[in-house]
């Protein structure tokens, strides 16, 4: 027992200098103020309505997304924000869903729940075909099917059966425990050969549209990968010459497994497909959307909070993330409300493409911060960007690269904000637990040092700059909402959304106003592979 009392102090003592030299004491009447201006006036559940019924799905490059990047500059512009504009990078093309319909019109007509998968051809007018089940996951499942798809609406899905999905609570909020299994420092492995499998699968997609395009087929059908009657819709041949040749839906769980075991059994059935989707190739950039607080010394950098604008298409992207961004823009409403003069400039950042593979914030880090790869490498584009960026090397930092001093992120739904991820980052604890001590009585206190990612913060992260997410409550973000048909406003939670917005805004004042910056790990160096007697495994 002796021994572990000496450890830990030894660990405070090392902790209490970098503590003390970032200045971290909280402003408490300031705070009063912040949750004064964040309760009795917020806005931040009548900006998510506005993103979510008024607006809905934000698909990349939509007409969707197009409204929102042009309605949330007027936010910000109204609420007294500077510099608000838009930044663009090289994306793809737009899509949309006019209207769309899937029947099951022999052995007996029902209607079924599907949708358009995203980025694929219309079917110009309504097909009618039998299916045929064949299931493919890689290219080597191609020739169990040459010569038997020739006029067929193709199931690629293996239907599975019923998961154990209904048995487990579709709603949660953590507990003591459940986050305490969170503070545990784990070392990031590193294996660049799976990164560059994930990088050959990329392919697959491509090759398996023009498999079916020369075997015949008319069109193709997944299954949802929930139960409950739950869509998706998700695709990423969204570049401007990758465009599939065949329409393709994705069919409900329940309404996929009944068509596979009418085809077991009997006659295939026969499906009509009416996929009406559009494409819009007047702007192929896609645009993040950037507001600011000036700061009263320019030598002094910025902070800044992202979450991200865009979604998928099934529902209204109401959670993911409609309400990261309400809360975004929330906590920027609170500080230019309440008058706030802070030492650095404050950025609030409304990303794109995150839904493709991060790809806005991987943009701004590329504009911005720092570059990955040899000077002269070709640069790749798309989802290959995402996964080959942390396999690239050296980093180099660009002149602006100093100039952020921490970033936040908001991208789990709506759920309470029950405190922070300190990345590994050990000497940012002390600090977050002081900046978070006012706010123990809302159900935010913990800071554990476990990593969390597939978020903005993420390329921040990896090239040693200080970049955070914070622990939200699931509520039924994981378990039922995330990407699906029912990402609607009904599933928000507007006192967790006010409490949520105060406390970013708190953070973003207490690194505003700091002496120095948060403390940063080193510059990432190319690490020695974790693994190193680690065979391939296909599934990686």
């Amino acid at each position: 027992m002796r021994r572990h009392l000496l450890a830990a102090a030894a660990v405070l003592a090392l902790c209490a200098p970098a503590a003390q030299g970032i200045g971290q004491s909280v402003d408490r009447n300031q705070v009063n103020r912040l949750i004064d201006e964040g309760t009795n006036r917020s806005q931040v559940v009548l900006t998510a309505a506005y993103l979510s019924d008024q607006i809905g799905s934000r698909l990349t490059n939509s007409p969707g997304m197009r409204r929102a990047e042009a309605w949330t500059q007027a936010q910000f512009t109204k609420w007294g924000l500077r510099n608000v504009h838009k930044e663009g990078f090289n994306f793809g093309r737009g899509w949309s869903i006019e209207r769309s319909s899937v029947r099951m019109v022999s052995p007996r007509p029902i209607q079924l729940t599907a949708i358009p998968i995203a980025w694929t051809p219309a079917t110009n007018g309504t097909i009618t075909a039998p299916i045929v089940v064949a299931p493919m996951k890689k290219e080597a499942d191609f020739a169990k099917y040459r010569g038997q798809l020739s006029g067929k609406i193709v199931l690629v899905t293996l239907p599975d059966a019923l998961s154990d999905e209904p048995a487990n609570s579709p709603f949660k909020r953590y507990t003591a425990e459940d986050i305490a299994k969170q503070d545990v420092y784990r070392e990031a492995p590193y294996d660049p050969a799976a990164a560059d499998r994930r990088l050959k699968r990329l392919d697959y997609a491509r090759k398996m549209d023009a498999f079916l395009k020369a075997e015949g087929a008319v069109a193709w059908a997944q299954m949802s990968r929930n139960d409950g009657k739950l869509i998706h819709g998700e695709g990423y041949l969204f570049g401007a010459n990758e465009t599939p040749s065949l329409p393709a839906v994705e069919i409900a769980a329940e309404d996929y497994r009944r068509l596979a075991r009418l085809a077991k059994i009997g006659a295939a059935p026969t499906l009509e497909i009416a996929s009406d989707v559009r494409f819009d190739d007047s702007d192929r950039q896609a645009y993040n959307i950037l507001a600011e607080i000036p700061g009263s010394d320019p030598k002094a950098g910025y902070v800044m909070a992202g979450a991200h604008l865009d979604s998928w298409v099934a529902g209204d992207g109401a959670a993911d993330n409609g309400a990261g961004t309400a809360m975004i823009m929330e906590a920027a409403r609170i500080l230019s409300a309440s008058g706030v003069r802070p030492k650095r400039t404050i950025r609030f950042a409304l990303w794109a493409g995150e839904e493709q593979g991060l790809l806005g914030s991987m943009a701004y880090v590329s504009q911005h911060l720092a570059t990955r790869g040899p000077a002269n490498a070709p640069q790749a584009t798309g989802m290959a960007s995402y996964y080959g960026f942390s396999s690239r090397w050296p980093i180099t930092p660009k002149p602006g690269y100093a100039d952020l001093a921490a970033y936040f992120n908001l991208d789990n739904g709506s759920g309470k904000v029950r405190g922070i991820y300190a990345e590994n980052n050990a000497a940012v604890v002390p600090i977050f637990n002081e900046w978070l001590s006012p706010f123990k009585a809302m159900g935010a206190g913990a800071v554990v040092m476990g990593r969390t990612g597939g978020t903005d913060h993420v390329f921040l992260q990896q090239i040693g700059l200080p970049g955070f997410q914070f622990i939200q409550d699931p509520l039924d973000y994981g378990s039922r909402v995330h990407h699906t048909s029912i990402d609607t406003f009904d599933h928000l939670r507007p006192d967790d959304m006010r409490q949520a917005s105060i406390i970013l805004a708190s953070f973003l004042l207490n690194a505003a106003n700091a002496d120095k910056a948060l403390p940063r790990q080193p510059l990432p160096t190319e690490p020695v592979v974790t693994d190193p007697f680690k065979y391939a495994d296909d599934e990686d």
